[in-house]
């Protein structure tokens, strides 16, 4: 099988959008301390260039959760993989997502978030696949990119465990 990945972001794009959004972040949080979750892997380069261009007080820390086991298709059970190192009680949490499609393995998290006590929460992503929403209670606060659906790769997002380090958002096409 033949991979061809077609630029769909540019590095430029990205990083411009990304100075826009933490302009919006840094006037939300002025003078607060804000705790930025990166549900792993593909959101790490995101939240790292993200946090570098916050002018805040910012503390760091992952989760890792899972709806697929094994298997290609969702499951519909989340199990965490990795929780938080630290309490977010009484904290302003930012969950940095890489990409939202369907929304149900975000809507489980955000529930389990919100019952540790923090102060607010909000999300934020990269990109967005609102078409592909099922869980229409999952909000949004900021989103850098809204795509169509279609298969990505780059800046973190994978294929097969690949791709990751792409400086842009690609397009992923398989051929034989």
């Amino acid at each position: 099988m033949k991979e061809k990945v077609d630029i769909l972001i540019s590095e430029n794009e990205i990083h411009n959008r990304i100075l826009e959004i933490a302009d919006r972040i840094n006037k939300d949080y002025e003078g607060e301390e804000l705790t930025l979750i990166c549900v792993l892997k593909g959101g790490v380069m995101f939240m790292c260039d993200l946090a570098r261009k916050l002018n805040l007080s910012v503390r760091l820390d992952f989760m890792s959760v899972s709806s697929y086991g094994s298997e290609t298709k969702s499951s519909g059970v989340v199990k965490i993989i990795k929780d938080l190192d630290d309490s977010i009680d009484g904290k302003n949490v930012l969950v940095v997502e890489d990409i939202i499609d369907s929304g149900n393995t975000l809507s489980y998290l955000i529930d389990i978030l919100k019952k540790r006590g923090p102060k607010s929460i909000k999300l934020c992503t990269l990109l967005d696949k609102p078409s592909r929403r099922e869980k229409k209670d999952v909000f949004v606060d900021y989103v850098c990119f809204e795509i169509e659906d279609r298969f990505v790769v780059g800046y973190g997002l994978d294929y097969d465990q690949r791709y990751r380090n792409l400086p842009y958002i690609g397009v992923m096409e398989l051929s034989d």
